[in-house]
């Protein structure tokens, strides 16, 4: 709790007469009154008194709120000036977090690393899901089943050689079959 405290207190602190920020939402002087009666409150709960710590915990619960309201105010001015975003969100005493650059996947075929096979990824249909393969050597016609697989990739193996095959997949997931994505094309190696 302490930690907490120190956190909040420091923001108070980084954000007090900060130019990037001349009138915070929610206002610091509501902010430090909040961590103040937390302050007071732990150290009541440390004496281990009859509804200290859930009189805390409400404290507690009302300061992270009013820090909730504070970190949207911060990203807000910090999204009107995007090339300077960052270095607004630190003078206010708080961590940038970085935002993951996971390329979204897409179906996908390459050949395999031996003769006569095939590489496949799909876009993940859900957190847990199966999903279905199938090839067609026909141009769509036919289509001929491989073994379902729980990742979004497979290898397919014993396909003709020189062929131009077309890929498809489907993901199940708890809430059903998906539908067949379009055929992909891929000469057979």
């Amino acid at each position: 709790m302490a930690d907490f405290i120190a956190y909040g207190t420091g923001i108070v602190h980084a954000m007090t007469n900060n130019p990037a920020f001349p009138a915070p939402v929610p206002a610091l002087s509501a902010l430090s009154a909040a961590v103040s009666e937390l302050q007071a409150a732990e150290t009541l709960a440390l004496t281990k008194a009859t509804g200290a710590v859930a009189a805390r915990n409400d404290k507690r619960a009302v300061v992270v709120s009013l820090l909730q309201q504070l970190r949207g105010y911060v990203q807000a001015v910090a999204d009107a000036t995007p090339e300077n975003g960052a270095t607004i969100i630190q003078s206010a005493g708080i961590a940038v977090r970085k935002v993951p650059l996971r390329a979204t996947r897409v179906f996908a075929a390459k050949p395999g690393l031996v003769s006569g096979s095939a590489k496949l990824t799909a876009t993940i249909g859900a957190r847990r899901a199966s999903y279905d393969w199938e090839y067609s050597t026909d141009g769509g016609k036919t289509w001929v089943s491989a073994p379902s697989t729980l990742q979004a990739k497979t290898t397919l193996t014993g396909l003709p050689v020189g062929t131009s095959v077309l890929f498809r997949y489907r993901s199940l997931t708890k809430t059903g079959e998906g539908d067949w994505s379009q055929g992909l094309a891929l000469l057979v190696k």
